[in-house]
């Protein structure tokens, strides 16, 4: 299935998670916050929260610096 995952198509397994979506762009699970289609996913439901096809997910890491 196709899905959108910080405004670039990936295609993802049927039944891909977004904890999946989550490890294409990174290994970290803290400090990352997730949205799909414009709604926040808590972390606790990454693994059981399933994907469809046509959804955008935007994958949020937080960046130190100064």
């Amino acid at each position: 299935m196709k899905v959108t995952i910080n405004g670039t198509a990936h295609e993802l397994p049927d039944g891909a998670t977004v904890a999946q979506a989550v490890r294409i762009l990174t290994a970290n699970r803290s400090g990352v916050a997730v949205a799909v289609n414009d709604e926040v996913v808590s972390r606790g439901a990454w693994d059981s929260t399933a994907l469809a096809e046509d959804d955008r997910v935007e994958v949020l890491t937080a960046v130190q610096g100064g």
